[in-house]
């Protein structure tokens, strides 16, 4: 049986700039049977969903299903359901949670003001556990199943605060992990990586080791922000921020310029199993809420792109300690073709490629920071 994520193993294919895109995630527990697009087909009201769906579209919201780890009967009996919202912007994450038997209220969120990181005193302050989260649905892809669903036990008879999810991207990094609330993701998870990751939350840090990037950034900022904290070694969550990511324009060719695929600036250090960062999308300009000055310029994620199109980013990394550094980041798609799912056409992967990290001097220092 050929597994997406056996294949994109075997190609080295590079985890960094791979994670979903989401300022702040709504979760909503709904137990029994999920299917492929879980908010529309499980035993939460279809309809429901879809107005979910709809009514976080373009805030900065994510919305997923989530359950507890363990055999799921074909339940329509569940009188609770917990739902958690968290906001993971660096400095200002949080987690809020409540329970109720009927998640339709949820529809009277202030979408747009939880995108933007602001919750109102809405439920109560989740002060437990770091929040872990495994993608498990096999109706989306088998790899989530056949080897999330078995970590996810492993994690739950630890003792760890676990909940299966309905898809947090990148099933070919199976098993796929989220940590709340700073909102990092990781791929080809084992259980040692996920306990490193869950005790690396707890003090306020995260673990570099596999790691996707954080759910934040759009993709080019999610590799520029790993590639940063790769130069200094610096696992502290909070301290990195992105304070500006700005498109390049594409250049013409000149015979004395190098091609693409000769990787004209030497690549920012990599993880081994990371020969360099990963697939890149992001989207159109919108308003930006405080904390996250990125422009949404778009490029797919999961796609190919061709050298003439292939978009380039220059992304500020800003340290709290007044220090900051441009990262060049480029989207390509030179890797191993791979199916990007269980099923999907053998493609060329896209990926995030950091090709420079340059220290921002003094007299630059107000102008990049400024926007």
């Amino acid at each position: 049986m050929s597994l997406c994520a056996t294949a994109s193993r075997e190609a080295a294919e590079p985890l960094a700039g791979t994670a979903a895109t989401a300022r702040t995630w709504l979760l909503v527990e709904q137990t029994g049977p999920w299917g492929a697009k879980a908010l529309t087909a499980s035993h939460l009201d279809p309809a429901l969903g879809r107005a979910l769906e709809t009514a976080a579209k373009g805030t900065g919201v994510r919305v997923a299903l989530i359950r507890r780890p363990g055999r799921h009967a074909d339940r329509h009996d569940a009188t609770r359901h917990r739902l958690f919202l968290a906001h993971t912007a660096p400095g200002r994450s949080w987690i809020r949670t409540t329970t109720v038997a009927d998640p339709q209220p949820a529809l009277g969120l202030d979408f747009a003001a939880l995108g933007a990181g602001e919750h109102g005193d809405l439920w109560e302050p989740y002060a437990g556990e770091p929040l872990v989260l495994v993608c498990t649905n096999g109706k989306r892809d088998r790899c989530c199943a056949l080897l999330g669903r078995p970590l996810a036990a492993d994690l739950a008879a630890a003792g760890t605060e676990v909940w299966e999810v309905t898809h947090i991207g990148g099933h070919r990094f199976a098993p796929t992990l989220f940590v709340l609330p700073y909102g990092y993701a990781y791929g080809r998870t084992s259980l040692s990586l996920a306990a490193d990751a869950v005790a690396a939350a707890r003090s306020g840090r995260i673990a570099l080791d596999h790691c996707r990037g954080r759910s934040t950034w759009d993709r080019p900022a999610q590799a520029a922000d790993l590639a940063v904290r790769e130069l200094l070694g610096e696992d502290r969550a909070d301290v990195l921020d992105v304070v500006r990511t700005d498109r390049l324009l594409p250049q013409p060719p000149s015979p004395q310029a190098p091609t693409r695929s000769q990787d004209p600036s030497p690549q920012a250090p990599t993880r081994p199993q990371d020969p360099a960062p990963s697939p890149g999308s992001t989207s159109p300009q919108t308003p930006k809420p405080p904390h996250d000055t990125t422009s949404r310029d778009t490029a797919r994620h999961d796609t190919a792109v061709t050298d003439e199109e292939a978009p380039a980013w220059t992304v500020t990394v800003a340290h709290s300690d007044g220090r900051a550094w441009r990262v060049t980041v480029e989207q390509r798609a030179d890797g191993v073709p791979a199916p990007a799912s269980c099923g999907a056409p053998l493609d060329p992967p896209a990926r995030m490629a950091v090709t420079a990290v340059t220290a921002v001097t003094a007299t630059e220092d107000s102008t990049a920071l400024s926007g």
